[in-house]
């Protein structure tokens, strides 16, 4: 897409210079600073005097050596990303206030992270062949490793320099030049000279479909060059392999929008890729505009078409069904490509105040400052989010419903299909999710904090990444398997007025040994006066068994007293009444202590799994499932 149409020997003359390449207003240009809204401004400068005594403490190596020896993550990345985190924070207030006070600060900041012995986290050295083989990175290696974070760091020294030039120079003109030779070593000269990094692209018959990363390290990679690079060759060589590698993240992605890594990496994965667009946009003055193009657009409405309520979203597979969605860029992608459902979530996620999270906590520094320019425009208009009433993303097979278009209040249905090879999989073909007037009800718990477990052959053993976790059957102790092969099949979707439903057979994902010849599942969404949510299993097996349970993950206190029944209550939503066939199965319930961060945030301390097991030994079975919001009961 990009490559083909502009990168060429007609993308020399598109470039613009790097002296022209001027996005943003520098420190010393005050107008566009001055005009920022009061309560922006206030708010940075008060979350820049959180640092004014901001301890520069030491990365250790022991430290890093934390994720090879206990395959724990915390201790280092809290520290690396606080240093990060500490100098946006500084960067913004000196550029609102510009009066010198935190630049001290700043300049600390510069040359410890300059000081670093690498920019890549312990999690990512077991990506390297040298890293395979130590508990620290190889800092004598030909090209240092150019992760996630090395890629950010580059970016974000780049603006410090770009907003901040004269003002370092006039403390010492070591300062940048140190800038300078540190992105060139440790990010510009491998970034031109590698071509197998996995993320890249180029070769996926070793790597597969490259995920997030590609967007990701690309947009910070292409800002250092764009702010940095004062060669005009090596500038143009480094937008061109930037086009190159997108295409390859572009080429791989569904045409129907949707992010296999559910809502939170679509963060990281289209939102970056947007990051990149707009680059490219600005670096060539307009010319690079693919806005146009209907995956381009798919990919932007694909956030949309996942959001539930408030801050929750469709959480599939590592995503969390808590997320802070970057508000501003959602706005920016919608007038883009003249989506007004897009810019009015923008304009709602703004609104509700979370935005700031990505300014100061996050390290995607060009979507920050687009924020921050973007401020004035969207803080002086509101809109409701447009709650879309259906939504299929058929090659990703996701379905969303609700009961009525426009309106949060009443059920709400999701189901997957797909495969067992997604990006960030878990196993969690035929998982699907109840909502109550925008509260969960039967929940995905999503994914804890990552450890060296989580990217590794033992993923798998970890309790959120289960089928049996999940909503699903786990049939002779037998629950899904992993892989590509283990696939929805004969997927069938259709919706009207009156019905949404979802249907699919997951016989496939299991093995063998649990012996299903044939697992139909439908999930239906009934509208109107008798709304309810329906999930029918039709089931064949090779043998006789009443090792037959299905498990419903739920965040609601609920009564299973009554045998039939399962009454839950839900937090600020109606409260929901779940029939299903007491002769043919039996509940119980049992409570899931969690201590995890991640989960705690979203969950609170514990979460439920109730069982439905077979009370007889079956061949075949129809099973069904019936959720209904309780009459008298409600927020």
């Amino acid at each position: 897409m990009l490559e083909e149409r502009y990168a060429g020997s007609r993308l020399s003359g598109l470039l613009v210079s790097r002296k022209d390449f001027r996005p943003f207003p520098t420190v010393s240009e005050r107008a566009e600073w001055e005009r920022l809204p009061d309560r922006v401004k206030e708010r940075i400068i008060e979350e820049g005097e959180r640092y004014l005594e901001f301890a520069w403490e030491p990365l250790p190596a022991s430290w890093y050596m934390d994720f090879v020896r206990k395959g724990e993550r915390g201790r280092y990345e809290g520290r690396f990303f606080r240093r990060r985190a500490a100098l946006i924070s500084l960067l913004l207030a000196e550029c609102v206030e510009d009066r010198g006070r935190f630049l001290d600060q700043i300049i600390d900041g510069i040359w410890c992270i300059c000081e670093e012995s690498s920019w890549a986290i312990p999690a990512h050295i077991t990506l390297t062949p040298t890293g395979r083989e130590d508990k620290l990175l190889d800092v004598e290696a030909e090209y240092p490793y150019i992760d996630l974070f090395a890629a950010e760091t580059a970016s974000l020294l780049a603006w410090v320099s770009y907003f901040l030039k004269d003002r370092l120079d006039s403390e010492s003109r070591l300062i940048d030049r140190r800038i300078k030779r540190e992105v060139a070593h440790r990010v510009f000269r491998p970034y031109l000279e590698v071509e197998d990094f996995w993320w890249l692209g180029f070769e996926p018959e070793k790597h597969g479909r490259p995920n997030n990363w590609n967007p990701w390290c690309n947009a910070n990679c292409l800002a250092a060059f764009l702010v940095l690079e004062e060669d005009p060759d090596v500038r143009l060589r480094a937008v061109r392999k930037c086009m190159r590698s997108l295409d390859r993240f572009i080429e791989g992605y569904p045409e129907d929008g949707g992010c296999d890594e559910g809502p939170s990496y679509w963060g990281a994965a289209g939102a970056a890729l947007f990051d990149c667009l707009e680059l490219l946009h600005l670096a060539t003055g307009g010319a690079v505009d693919v806005y146009s193009e209907p995956l381009i657009q798919e990919i932007g409405r694909y956030i949309n078409r996942v959001h539930i309520a408030d801050r929750y979203y469709v959480s599939f597979a590592d995503a969390s069904a808590i997320v802070n969605i970057p508000a501003g860029l959602v706005y920016r992608y919608g007038l883009r490509i003249g989506d007004s459902a897009l810019t009015a979530l923008g304009l709602y996620s703004m609104a509700l105040g979370y935005y700031e999270g990505n300014w100061f906590g996050g390290t995607h520094v060009f979507r920050a400052l687009c924020d921050v320019f973007s401020s004035r425009e969207m803080t002086s208009s509101s809109a409701e989010p447009p709650y879309e009433r259906d939504a299929l993303l058929k090659d990703t097979h996701v379905m969303v419903a609700r009961e009525r278009g426009g309106d949060v209040r009443g059920l709400y249905l999701t189901a997957k299909g797909g495969h067992n090879a997604e990006s960030h999989n878990h196993n969690d073909v035929g998982q699907f999710m109840v909502y109550s007037d925008g509260k969960p009800v039967i929940i995905d718990p999503g994914v804890g904090d990552y450890t060296a477990k989580t990217f590794s052959p033992r993923r798998y053993e970890i309790w959120t990444m289960q089928s049996a976790y999940h909503n699903l059957p786990t049939v002779n102790g037998v629950q899904q398997r992993p892989g590509r092969d283990a696939r929805a099949e004969n997927v069938d979707y259709s919706c009207d007025a009156a019905s949404a439903r979802f249907c699919l057979d997951i016989a496939g994902t299991y093995p063998n040994e649990a012996g299903i010849t044939e697992w139909r599942r439908c999930c239906t969404l009934h509208r109107g006066d008798d709304a309810c949510v329906e999930i029918v299993d039709e089931f064949r097996l090779s043998r006789l068994t009443d090792d037959i349970t299905i498990s419903l993950m739920t965040c609601c206190e609920h009564d299973l007293g009554n045998p039939g029944v399962i009454a839950f209550k839900v937090d600020g939503g109606k409260d929901v009444v779940m029939t299903y066939d007491a002769s043919a199965l039996s509940a119980t319930s049992e409570r899931i202590d969690i201590v995890d961060k991640r989960l705690l945030d979203v969950w609170g301390d514990h979460i439920y799994r109730i069982t439905l097991r077979s009370k007889n030994a079956i061949d075949w079975g129809k099973w069904v499932l019936r959720f209904e919001q309780a009459v008298d009961s409600g927020a």
